[in-house]
């Protein structure tokens, strides 16, 4: 089914507008999500989109074909736009000709199979979207499992989060919960909680990583709470040799992660 949209006014841009809003998001349980190589990559795991919607004004490449091919087979929605239309809609001046929209992912911990990857990320009151997309880079870099949101964290379905994630939204698994929801699920079978930590912490470079190994940071100002360090079986410090006395949040999490890597797939 394609369809042309050639007002500022029609409905439908209206809908797709309102998907950058978190209660929108919420509500309709769908996101938004831009650009062929982000899109080509949700395709080649698995993950279509509900609607395409593409300028009247992109240049022809297969990948698109591909895309289009596939919104069609499964019953998908496929809309034309000027580039200025797709620019209201994505909130970017200078839109990628194409953009999708997705169904929200299953985020509990109880869709989670542990012993998929030897690493995940866990990511707790991560409130900058970009330190969340980047998380998610690292995750699908490392070959983690996918990564863990604690509490209070930036929404992994916001286009800020999608955006740089860089495609990794769809290859990595990403659940939601609270510290009491994740420490339960975690205890109830294997797996060794790590935390970048100051507190009776030994080096990263050669700490004792068994998989499968949950890589915890906290939030970036404040770090993680004392009682979560306390919860952890290692913590772990990594050396300051400047004047700055802590990583952003998700360097840390990416510095952790091929540690870990190293030590458990050498």
């Amino acid at each position: 089914m394609r369809r042309q949209i050639t007002g500022f006014s029609n409905p439908t841009v209206k809908y797709l507008r309102s998907l950058r809003e978190k209660k929108h998001r919420k509500r309709e349980g769908k996101f938004l999500a831009e650009g062929l190589r982000l899109l080509t990559d949700a395709r080649e795991s698995g993950r279509i989109p509900e609607m395409l919607i593409m300028s009247s004004e992109r240049d022809e490449h297969p990948l698109l074909t591909a895309l289009e091919q596939a919104v069609d087979q499964s019953g998908g929605e496929i809309l034309e736009c000027t580039s200025e239309i797709l620019s209201k809609i994505t909130g970017k001046d200078n839109p990628q000709a194409v953009a999708g929209v997705f169904a929200e992912f299953d985020t509990s911990l109880a869709h989670l199979d542990r012993s998929s990857a030897k690493i995940w990320l866990v990511a707790q009151a991560l409130r900058d979207p970009g330190n969340l997309g980047t998380m998610l880079r690292t995750g699908d870099a490392v070959g983690a499992g996918g990564v863990i949101l604690i509490d209070d964290c930036a929404d992994p379905f916001s286009v800020e989060a999608v955006r740089a994630s860089m495609g990794a939204i769809f290859t990595q698994e990403i659940a939601q919960a609270s510290w009491g929801e994740f420490i339960d699920w975690l205890r109830a079978d294997e797996g060794q909680l790590v935390a970048a930590s100051l507190r009776d912490a030994q080096p990263y470079r050669g700490a004792p990583y068994a998989a499968p190994c949950f890589l915890m940071v906290g939030n970036e100002s404040r770090g993680l709470p004392e009682e979560y360090e306390m919860a952890c079986d290692l913590r772990v410090t990594m050396p300051m040799r400047g004047r700055a006395d802590s990583l952003n949040a998700s360097v840390a999490g990416a510095v952790l992660a091929y540690e870990a890597l190293a030590a458990l797939d050498p």
